[in-house]
């Protein structure tokens, strides 16, 4: 045997798929054959290995009761899988943190790991003693507790959400991983009563054009809807993913606008004043507003355009030489998303990836491509298409219409860089 083999050094060729499995295949035949000739070496034994074909340890002990955990938890073995916190050494009562995007599997974000962004910190509220007032151009003003909003008609909808500033545009050379780069959007089901079902109980007058919404926290925050969209989709919504909102994510009750920027979407809502024309407030003039090379800005640039990210492999994975499935999340504030393309020579040819079901109108979509790596050094990319025909944009078309001065509104393709290792980095850097 030479040296390379006994270090385990020795250059092995690239595995296929098939190869993989079929080596697994093996080797359980050979263990389960193994434990039929020799029944002895499956009894109980006082071994640390906890590998077949020893028992393991959690096989010969009991297990924790049911009533040891009222609220479950993740296995303390995932306790790796966080939100994403700024590590500035302080946090602020206006702060953010990110969903942990390429940790997670399928479409819907847990609760305790939704993104959040806060501008006057989260606040305690009772929601015995929080009301909704809806007023202004309105023929019958209302002041609703929680229990009288939800005895009207309720439904159940799985929207994304996105902060427009995710990520802005000097922000795509600093993060290492999927979250740090577009962690700002999760997605979940939501639960509530249309706002449209709202106006009509209260009557709109004809020169209603705009709803004022304002939340209860600190900073007041303060947006201004366009009517047709509170007459849409819009939702009262005090449910996520089938439990009552979390604090950080408005409760009692949060406004919804499924496909709209993330800051539109009031958390702790207290007030909708029905107006005719939009607040001009902070949010919607100094912040939330996208300045264009010539000095000027778009202003009420609501709705988030499609977008998608590899999220395995992404920035800090390594993978080996053989088959790797290419997968991640598409979205859309247009509607649904109709195709999503891979690249895995940098943007020389793209083929199409699958897109997993449910396709949802905006929501996250799950795509997958099977991808066997050479081991040559690569970058992979994704790029999506929603139902308007909407294409994501590279940075370079991106940044050529909208210059570098905004910091909202970054959709642009995001690359991964992967080295002869198998290291997996930020293709923008």
């Amino acid at each position: 045997m030479s040296q390379q083999e006994e270090t385990g050094l020795v250059d092995r060729p690239a595995r296929s798929r098939r190869q993989i499995l079929a080596a697994g295949t093996a080797l359980v035949g050979g263990t389960f054959a193994d434990l039929v000739a020799n029944p002895a070496r499956a009894e109980p034994t006082a071994s640390t290995d906890n590998t077949p074909p020893n028992v393991p340890r959690w096989m010969r002990e009991p297990g924790a009761d049911v009533g040891s955990q009222p609220y479950g938890l993740p296995s303390p073995f995932e306790k790796g899988i966080i939100r994403n916190i700024p590590k500035n050494g302080k946090q602020y009562t206006s702060s953010a943190s990110r969903t942990p995007l390429q940790d997670l599997d399928g479409i819907i974000t847990p609760n305790g790991l939704f993104y959040e962004r806060h501008h006057g910190g989260i606040p305690d509220i009772d929601p015995a003693q929080h009301r909704l007032m809806i007023h202004g151009l309105v023929e019958r003003p209302l002041l609703l507790t929680m229990d009288e909003l939800r005895r009207f008609p309720t439904e159940s909808h799985i929207y994304f959400l996105e902060c427009s500033g995710n990520p802005g545009f000097e922000v795509i050379k600093q993060g290492k991983t999927a979250s740090d780069l577009v962690g700002l959007a999760s997605c979940c089901e939501w639960t509530g009563v249309r706002l449209k079902t709202i106006l009509d109980e209260v009557g709109l007058k004809p020169d209603a054009r705009w709803v004022v919404a304002e939340g209860a926290d600190a900073a007041a925050l303060t947006r201004s809807v366009p009517i047709e969209k509170c007459l849409d989709d819009a939702l009262l919504a005090f449910s996520q993913n089938g439990e009552r909102l979390r604090p950080q994510q408005g409760y009692p009750l949060r406004l919804l606008l499924p496909g709209f920027e993330g800051n539109m979407n009031v958390k702790w809502l207290r007030r909708l004043n029905v107006v005719a024309e939009p607040a001009y407030s902070r949010e919607e003039t100094s912040k939330y507003t996208d300045s264009m090379p010539d000095g000027s800005a778009r202003q009420f640039t609501f709705y988030m355009e499609a977008k998608s990210i590899i999220t395995r492999p992404s920035g800090t994975h390594s993978i080996e030489r053989g088959f790797n499935e290419i997968t991640g999340l598409a979205w859309s504030g247009h509607g649904r998303i109709t195709g999503v393309e891979v690249s895995v020579d940098d943007g020389s040819t793209w083929k199409a990836a699958q897109l997993q079901e449910p396709v949802l109108n905006r929501a996250f979509t799950r795509f997958r491509y099977p991808w066997t790596w050479d081991g040559r050094p690569t970058v992979i990319l994704s790029r999506a298409t929603d139902e308007t025909g909407y294409i994501q944009p590279s940075f370079a078309d991106l940044t050529k219409v909208r210059g570098m001065k905004s910091f909202y509104h970054n959709n642009a393709i995001v690359p991964w860089r992967i080295a002869s290792s198998g290291a997996v980095s930020n293709g923008y850097l």
